[in-house]
């Protein structure tokens, strides 16, 4: 049964959000500021967590921001402001999806299932019987069993997703990939939310295994198409 960590002030919809998710089989909890979602984050170990934009104390940005330093369970972001600056800045911190108020219950559940279905399909994949299997492009390495990945021997941190979609960028070295393939492959042909996700999640792993992501040797954009990871064999 997973475990969701609900917070809103509003206790309108943390009641009703709560007794419709217990309905459909979840375990829930549900606080109403940032702190206490980063304590209780830290104590349940939530499988999923729903996190509003607006809270009392510190912003739903930096409370996504601290969340990521010790989890990468699957975050999902809500906000009563539809402003595009508001959806990018919530990607950059870590949010794997972004809902705007008002919402149905149906759409926040069809993106909670969504998740969760490749939290699963992550851990299948990393199971102790899958063979290791270690991607290494000059001084970068990607280890599927362990999904771990290291720049000149230095553990690189990545969000779930960005593994993923480095991952899916190194096993087709040399091949450009299309926005919806890469769509599909990383987020499920199901997918329903901003396609500009890939854009940020692209930036945020040049910044991470780039030498100078201005200048990205590894991840190169296809223009009006997707991206490429450079084959090895054209790395100097």
């Amino acid at each position: 049964m997973a475990r969701i960590l609900l917070v809103d002030d509003e206790t309108l919809i943390t009641d009703s959000l709560t007794y419709s998710l217990k309905r459909e089989g979840f375990q829930v909890e549900a606080v109403a500021d940032g702190n206490s979602a980063l304590q209780v984050a830290r104590e349940i170990e939530p499988d999923l967590i729903v996190l509003d934009l607006m809270l009392p104390d510190i912003s739903g940005f930096e409370v996504c921001r601290r969340l990521r330093t010790f989890t990468t369970a699957p975050v999902i972001m809500l906000t009563a402001r539809s402003e595009e600056i508001d959806r990018v800045l919530g990607l950059e911190v870590g949010a794997d999806d972004y809902l705007a108020k008002p919402f149905s219950f149906r759409e926040l559940l069809a993106r909670i299932n969504a998740l969760l279905r490749r939290v699963a399909l992550d851990i299948q994949a990393s199971t102790p019987q899958a063979p290791a299997t270690v991607l290494t492009m000059r001084d970068l390495s990607l280890d599927m069993e362990a999904r771990r990945v290291l720049k000149n021997e230095k553990d690189v941190q990545l969000s779930g997703r960005e593994f993923d979609l480095l991952q899916v960028l190194m096993k087709n070295a040399g091949r450009a990939m299309s926005r919806d393939d890469l769509i599909g492959l990383v987020w499920g042909t199901d997918w329903s939310g901003d396609p500009r996700t890939l854009d940020v999640h692209v930036r945020w792993l040049r910044t991470k295994i780039e030498d100078d992501p201005a200048n990205p040797e590894f991840i190169q954009t296809v223009r009006g198409f997707g991206y490429r990871f450079i084959d090895p064999n054209d790395l100097s």
